[in-house]
């Protein structure tokens, strides 16, 4: 037994390269069109950009004939390996008050996750219609390989004038989501400009996600989610709600993605592709390493070990 336990641990740790944390992301991409669509240069960093999440969460998309995400599945798809990495996408309507118009879209790891349901948030409560500039397009994910295994997203792209407001009322958001499909693990994220003069100290009590303890902010308020060097704000943010998925988190994995350091990027050159940095975190895989590797660790034999003098 004991020399076939190099074998069992070489088998497990094989099996445990196969088991990965789900990364979860959140880019502003700002003006998202054809300009940049067209652009090949910029279409190459928002894929390496893309290619390093599970499931990215992409705003500011202005695309009236719904070619920017199939250009970005097929560039994704093209460069991966097969049964691997192949992506899928989901997209909302074009959103917008006036005749300015965004999308969201989620792009996904179809051997990670799946789409369970999603709906347009209506926005039509009584006295408190038309709040938010562009409604949450809410997501339900189903993740058979993470500890929690299914999890609404909640987006949200908010005018900075208004933007208070507009993250107070994701907490009704939440609330009709709970009543229409009770689920128990919710993400919000998005740029909310949640940062510098859009939402000063003293405002912070008038939201409720916010204020009520149960809603955990990854991103800290002292961030720089920008890309320019003269601005110091966190504007993108994530938030988590449900006991399960906060204790799920992979520690210390939320952060802020800075291409321009990564890609070894100008500024200039960074601001081709946004003035936003991503967002993101993780969660932990079904099981554990550790619980894992003590299953499988020899018995004490009550011998002493030997102790060096």
């Amino acid at each position: 037994m004991t020399r076939m336990l190099p074998v069992t641990l070489l088998l497990l740790l094989f099996m445990l390269g196969s088991i990965h944390s789900l990364k979860i992301c959140s880019f502003n991409v700002r003006s998202f069109g054809a300009a940049k669509r067209d652009n090949s240069q910029v279409m190459d960093v928002i894929v390496k950009i893309i290619k390093r999440c599970d499931i990215m969460l992409l705003m500011e998309i202005k695309d009236s004939r719904n070619i920017i995400c199939p250009t970005l599945i097929k560039m994704l798809n093209g460069k991966s390996r097969r049964g691997t990495k192949d992506y899928d996408y989901i997209i909302s309507s074009r959103l917008g008050r006036n005749a300015y118009k965004e999308q969201y879209a989620f792009l996904y790891r179809k051997n990670m996750v799946s789409v369970k349901k999603s709906y347009h948030y209506p926005d039509t409560q009584n006295g408190d219609e038309d709040a938010f500039s562009r409604e949450p397009f809410v997501v339900w994910f189903y993740s058979p390989q993470t500890a929690v295994t299914d999890f609404v997203i909640i987006p949200l792209h908010t005018t900075p004038e208004t933007s208070v407001r507009e993250i107070d009322e994701l907490f009704d958001v939440y609330m009709d989501v709970k009543r229409q499909w009770k689920p128990e693990n919710f993400i919000f994220m998005g740029d909310f400009n949640a940062g510098c003069s859009y939402v000063p100290k003293k405002s912070w009590k008038e939201i409720r996600l916010r204020m009520d303890p149960k809603f955990v902010w990854l991103i800290g308020d002292n961030e720089d989610t920008t890309v320019k060097g003269t601005t110091k704000c966190a504007y993108d943010r994530i938030v988590l709600q449900g006991q399960k998925i906060n204790s799920s988190v992979v520690p210390d994995s939320a952060s802020i993605f800075d291409f321009q350091k990564a890609y070894r990027m100008t500024e200039e050159e960074a601001l081709g592709i946004s003035d936003h940095f991503p967002v993101e975190f993780e969660l932990q895989p079904t099981g554990s390493f550790t619980g894992l590797v003590r299953s499988f660790a020899p018995k004490k034999t009550g011998r002493k070990k030997s102790q060096k003098p």
